[in-house]
């Protein structure tokens, strides 16, 4: 059996589910801000449900759901806190669990258009060093251009922790692997390896429709395999309808299609089979969903005992 491990879910959607704060634009940093005790209940259902890591809650926590006012005031003290709160849920789990820091699109989710270099750093840095303490790895979610890609390995070259760069596809195209800046995948892939500083632990993909992953994944690993790379791949997918290039994220929920466990699974096991070794879900993937990866992965390893 080759290496699996379970990521969480989408956490904006299952704090909505589970009653907390929740409204455009501020998105999963309202809980932070009004009620954090959800957000720790949240971090608590998916590790009940298997996850094995955990993604802080500072997805929010940059001026486009804020607000700059709010950004410049209180932006790091929320990312600290998403930190500090993940971290406390780990350490009162009785397995271990492994936090992940948490680097979003610093000017809204899958709009490569809006992006800023210089601005986009400074939040970039701001968000790492909130977190910093509290983190054992870093994810980089959400990344749809090469400019961000390149933007985020400058900032990255400050930290030794393992470092995973998460980009979101393409959800309108069937016969090409492309960023939603239209770049495509294994441009990205090659510039992770051959500009990687030390600590790039692996490549995933993250916010896109299911039915896009698995050639992703497949060309992905191509293109490590012919560099001789030892990166993992990851996946974690939405529940959502596809995006469209011109979504204006805070405008309104985007619109989410039914997607059960069981049907998530069998995307998950596809992913699997073409070279992906650590899954979970995004956007509208609840902890129902991780429990089902995790199941599975448990059978999988009894069938060798």
């Amino acid at each position: 059996m080759k290496k699996l491990t379970v990521l969480d879910g989408g956490m904006g959607r299952e704090l909505k589910r589970m009653g907390a704060p929740f409204s455009q634009p501020l998105w999963s940093a309202q809980a932070l801000i009004e009620s954090p005790e959800f957000v720790y209940q949240a971090h608590h259902n998916f590790i009940k449900a298997g996850a094995e890591i955990i993604i802080a809650n500072s997805y929010a926590c940059v001026p486009f759901h804020l607000g700059q006012e709010r950004y410049d005031q209180q932006g790091a003290d929320l990312a600290r806190l998403a930190g500090k709160i993940a971290r406390e849920c780990a350490e009162q789990s009785k397995r271990r669990v492994v936090v992940a820091g948490c680097i979003p699109p610093a000017f809204g989710s899958y709009r490569p258009d809006l992006f800023e270099t210089e601005q986009g750093q400074r939040i970039f840095k701001t968000l790492l060093d909130a977190q910093a303490p509290y983190v054992d790895v870093w994810i980089a979610e959400t990344i749809c251009s090469l400019d961000e890609l390149t933007c985020l390995q400058t900032v990255f070259a400050t930290t030794n922790k393992p470092v995973y760069f998460a980009f979101s596809l393409n959800d309108e195209s069937s016969d090409k692997t492309l960023l939603r800046s239209g770049q495509s995948v294994e441009s990205a892939i090659e510039q992770v390896v051959n500009e990687s500083t030390g600590n790039t632990a692996g490549v995933y993909f993250n916010c896109s429709v299911p039915e896009v992953m698995a050639k992703t994944v497949r060309d992905t690993k191509s293109v490590l395999d012919r560099h001789n790379s030892k990166l993992e791949i990851g996946v974690y997918a939405n529940s959502f309808t596809a995006i469209k290039s011109d979504h204006e994220a805070n405008n309104a929920l985007q619109a989410m299609r039914e997607l059960t466990p069981d049907d998530y699974l069998t995307f998950a096991q596809d992913w699997y089979e073409h070279g992906a070794t650590i899954i979970g879900g995004c956007c509208g993937i609840g902890p129902e969903h991780i429990h089902a990866l995790s199941d599975w992965k448990h059978r999988m390893s009894s069938k060798l005992v």
